[in-house]
């Protein structure tokens, strides 16, 4: 029917109007139903009013025919193109399915010779017959061609079942119009011609006659009329009759070839020349023509009338699975699944690289089908059946779940490539292999309805139901993977958390699978409502995080714009194990990198987990490429590290993951109150200003002798330098993570301000383009809500009141998301606040009201003290003492210093500050001959530490007084003649956080 509509017009006779050509098949079939419908209405009144009637009937049916008579001569043409289709296509399967019969007995008439194992593990010794005839007797193009014939043979059969009540009238139409055809016209001539005197030859037409002769729908006179006179221009046209959907039965068929067989062989079974030989026979040659082709369809009319056992037939290949003579003479109770011929054909599809098969995949399973129905219908063994039901369940539950590995693998890849960076495939030239050829997935993933064993199986469900698990698999893959590396790998969780996204995404557009922020939460444990905080950022607080300052709130407000997801991962106990103690600074780079110190007790970490490539970005290739990638950023961490951190921990969890490290922070200041102690009990009683006189070299051995008492505390000293290098760490990762929340909120704050109708003014302050007003998305939504509730056809007036109350819910809600804090200034002033208990200790007044420099014990004389030593050892001694703690141990300590209000007083009896200005001093009194050259060639590595730190401090110090002027600090302060002024307030320096826009500007 399908090429019926496609070559409509070739079909059309020529006598056929331009009318009758335009007008459609339905319309034509729809008379067609009319003259039914009328005939068989007439038949039923035939009974009551008699030959009346009937000529009624005959007269409707020749006005009928004289209107419409192009018509219905192209209906019934049509009707025979239909018949000649299907017997057609029967042909065609009948041919294809015999020669999957002829491969197949050539196969298992000759086994393979030299099998070459598949597997690795696959020995010789283990080769059976069965394998040699089947599992290494075909090779790939073999299986390619066996595929494709199945799949032809299956689709056609399936095509032709699917329109079986649509082609039954047709068909039966036909063969009627073909036996009527026989029986009133070509036999009347045959009686009237060549058997006119031949009584018993006469005597069987006239009874196949009788048989077969549907006289309702003849509209010629009657036989006795038509005898009456032979030679009327009436009856040489033929009996005319009007062809109707009943078709003969089986045994009118069978009758009318025995009766032909009688006609034509006279009853000799044995009559030489075979039954249309025509040897001895009086019959003409033109008569016996007819009768064979006569005889020959109604051999097809058999077959065409049991249309569904037909087709069962033709497409039976139940048989492929069959191997019940092997099993017995291998004496074994059954094979491999890898030996099943079906199961073979099934998996060639989803390994072969030719992409045009894989939706031939289900149509191997219908030999599994094939075989049941034997097995139950023809054999009746209930044993075969159980055995085809179990491999089919141990077959499909395989094909399922590698076609979903197959449809994961592709569409990873698909978006692994699309999420490429363009620069790269622009510099190389191989770009190509990073390409992804396209797989048509969209019939099987829409599959409902598989018919299997008499079950009907929704594959769509199925391929659901096992992505939703790949995908949280995937995701708790690449979580382990994240925690058996360092914080370095989060830019390579990111990248590979995009990459899934994006698949998750392209997969959602053909499949109903869930929500990727559902199965991202749910992998990392943070689905209910008060659980804010993750994997990624877990801890044990106990009652602490309900604790904080007033500003946290703004702080958690300017987070919740910088994602819109969350992912598992233990950052923290990262940080905390492995991070701070074996990472250090390097200011210049903003990088945080491994230390070369070997830490005293190894970071215990799982082993790196094992994945298919499909875990990872789909093909070995793309995996190449994304981890030369993820290479550039494993060695260190800085600002890309702390983007991908902030985008996968989100607003929930960034929060709670600040707040563990202040109190780190607080932590660590207790720990290492005791020791400071400790170091300032050692320190003599009088610490003098170094002399100018003694030079360098006797500024530094006074500095030794004063600092002679610490030579054994040097675990003491260690463990001091450790925690300030930690605390210094934690204070410059809030200054990365501000920088970058800036970042962020500036975006949302961008693309948000033209809803909120701001503007930049002048002076770098938000102003609001509509003074007094409501916003412009708060104007849109009333005007909406308004024009909507003056229309009378307004059917719900409520929702759009809602819709106009949401509108300035989010408008506030925006607007309180401008003005937010800093997180560095947030985490300074905790600093201060948990500095404040030991300020008394590490900051003492002098008693007697001026300051006293020789018996001054404050921190800053600790940590000058510190800051020497490791310079000098990790200059004079060769030690990695500078690359064990970075320029994290400036950042501590200046923070501390300066948060105590002793800048003033580091900076001028700071060891490092007095050694350079001798220096200095002693470089313009001394002339160059002066020199001692062994001596500068030793003290010059020192002097340019110390410089180096003295610029690092100075540089601490100026970001300190920036971000947290000390306005609400009090110190002391010196004047000209040397008397302190206790209890004043350093200048106010301009703050970062006063430059923000602020509320009302």
């Amino acid at each position: 029917m399908e090429q019926y509509g496609q070559n409509q017009e070739s079909i059309v006779p020529e006598t056929k109007t331009v009318q009758h050509k335009q007008m459609s098949y339905q319309v034509v079939l729809c008379k067609q139903l009319m003259i039914v419908a009328l005939m068989f209405d007439i038949e039923g009144e035939e009974a009551e009013h008699g030959d009346g009637t009937r000529k009624l009937y005959q007269t409707q049916l020749v006005l009928l025919k004289s209107i419409d008579g192009v018509d219905v001569e192209w209906v019934k043409e049509v009707k025979g193109n239909t018949y000649d289709m299907v017997v057609e296509g029967f042909q065609l399967l009948s041919r294809w399915t015999a020669r999957v019969w002829e491969q197949c007995a050539w196969k298992f008439s000759r086994p393979c010779k030299d099998p070459v194992p598949m597997e690795s593990h696959d020995m010789p010794a283990s080769f059976s017959d069965y394998e040699k005839v089947v599992r290494y007797n075909y090779n790939a193009e073999e299986r390619k061609a066996l595929v494709e014939l199945v799949s032809y043979i299956k689709s056609i059969g399936s095509m032709m079942q699917k329109v079986d009540t649509s082609v039954t009238d047709a068909l039966w139409e036909t063969i009627h119009a073909e036996v009527q055809d026989f029986v009133q016209n070509t036999l009347a001539t045959m009686l009237r011609t060549t058997f006119r005197k031949k009584k018993d030859l006469s005597r069987i037409l006239s009874d196949m006659r009788t048989l077969s002769a549907d006289w309702m729908a003849n509209a010629s006179k009657p036989e006795t009329e038509m005898q009456s006179y032979p030679h009327s221009g009436e009856e040489s046209r033929g009996t005319l009759f009007y062809p109707r959907p009943v078709a003969p039965t089986s045994a009118q068929v069978h009758c009318l070839q025995f009766l032909i067989y009688e006609v034509v062989s006279g009853g000799n079974m044995r009559k030489p020349g075979g039954i249309f030989g025509n040897s001895g026979s009086e019959i003409p040659i033109n008569d016996l023509k007819q009768l064979e082709t006569f005889f020959y369809k109604l051999g097809f009319f058999l077959h065409v009338l049991d249309y569904t056992a037909t087709l069962g037939t033709l497409t039976d290949l139940g048989f492929l699975w069959f191997r019940e003579f092997y099993l017995e003479s291998s004496r074994v109770i059954q094979f491999p699944i890898e030996c099943s011929l079906p199961w073979m054909l099934v998996d060639h599809v989803i390994e072969s690289p030719i992409i045009g098969l894989l939706e031939s995949a289900l149509m191997s399973f219908d030999i599994y089908n094939d075989a049941a129905q034997q097995a139950l219908v023809i054999l009746k063994q209930r044993f075969l059946y159980d055995e085809i039901e179990a491999e089919v369940d141990n077959c499909f539950d395989i094909f399922v779940l590698k076609l979903c590995e197959t449809i994961f693998t592709y569409y990873k890849s698909w978006a692994a490539s699309e999420l490429l960076d363009p620069s790269f495939l622009f510099a190389i030239d191989i770009g190509e292999k990073f390409a992804v050829q396209p797989m048509r997935f969209v019939a099987l993933l829409k599959t409902t309805r598989v018919k299997l064993l008499g079950r009907t199986i929704n594959l769509r469900s199925l391929i659901a139901d096992r992505m939703n698990k790949m995908f949280r698999d995937n995701l708790e893959f690449l979580f382990d993977r994240f925690e058996s590396q360092d914080l370095c790998a989060i830019v390579e969780l990111e990248m590979l958390l995009d990459i899934l996204q994006l698949t998750h995404e392209l997969l959602s557009k053909d499949l109903t699978i869930d929500s990727f922020n559902l199965m991202l939460n749910e992998m990392q444990e943070n689905v209910s409502l008060v659980s804010y905080s993750s994997r990624l950022a877990s801890q044990e607080w106990g009652d602490k995080v309900v604790q904080g300052y007033k500003k946290w709130q703004l702080l958690i407000q300017l987070m919740q714009v910088t994602s819109t997801f969350t992912v598992n991962d233990r950052i923290w106990t990262e940080m905390q194990n492995d991070f701070l103690p074996n990472f250090i600074l390097c200011n210049t780079t903003q990088r945080f990198v491994r230390s070369a110190r070997v830490p005293p007790v190894p970071v215990q970490k799982p082993s790196v987990p094992y994945a298919k490539p499909n875990f990872y970005c789909g093909t070995p290739d793309l995996n190449s490429a994304y981890q030369s990638f993820a290479r550039l950023y494993c060695g260190f961490f800085g600002v890309p590290h702390m983007f991908s951190l902030v985008k996968l921990l989100g607003s929930r969890s960034l929060p709670w993951l600040i707040r563990a490290l202040l109190d780190n922070i607080s932590n660590k200041i207790t720990t290492v109150e005791p020791m400071i102690t400790g170091l300032q009990e050692a320190l003599p009683k009088s610490i003098g200003l170094l002399p100018f006189d003694g030079g360098i070299s006797g500024c530094m051995r006074l500095a030794k002798e004063h600092l002679s008492c610490w030579h054994s505390k040097s675990e003491l000293k260690a463990e001091v330098l450790c925690g300030i290098k930690e605390i210094g760490s934690i204070l410059y990762w809030m200054g990365l993570l501000d920088i970058v929340l800036r970042e962020v909120d500036t975006r949302q704050f961008m693309q948000t301000a033209p809803w909120l109708g701001l503007i930049p003014g002048a002076d770098g302050q938000i102003l609001h383009s509509q003074e007094g007003g409501d916003s412009p998305m708060v104007t849109l939504f009333k005007s909406a809500t308004t024009a909507t509730m003056s229309n009378p056809n307004c059917t719900n007036p409520t929702s759009f009141h809602t819709i106009s109350r949401q509108a300035e819910a989010a408008d506030l809600l925006y607007k309180a998301n401008i003005n937010t804090g800093s997180v560095l200034e947030y985490a300074l002033a905790f600093t201060s606040a948990a500095l404040d208990k030991y300020c008394s200790k590490w900051s003492a007044a002098p008693k007697t009201g001026f300051i006293d420099i020789t018996t001054s014990k404050d921190f800053y004389r600790i940590f000058s003290g510190l800051q020497i030593e490791y310079l000098e050892e990790s200059i004079q001694l060769q030690s990695n003492t500078y690359e064990m703690l970075g320029d994290s141990v400036a950042w501590g300590g200046c923070t501390i210093i300066y948060l105590l209000g002793q800048q003033l007083h580091f900076e001028l009896f700071d060891f490092s500050h007095q050694v350079l200005n001798v220096a200095e001093v002693e470089s313009v009194a001394i002339s160059p001959t002066q020199k001692n050259p062994n001596f500068l060639q030793g003290i010059e590595g020192l002097l340019e530490a110390m410089k180096k730190a003295r610029r690092l401090n100075n540089h601490v110090f100026s970001m300190l007084k920036a971000r947290c002027p000390l306005e609400d600090k009090q110190a002391c302060a010196i004047k000209q003649s040397g008397a302190p002024l206790h209890r004043i307030k350093f200048e106010n320096t301009v703050s970062a956080f006063e430059t923000l826009p602020q509320k009302g500007a």
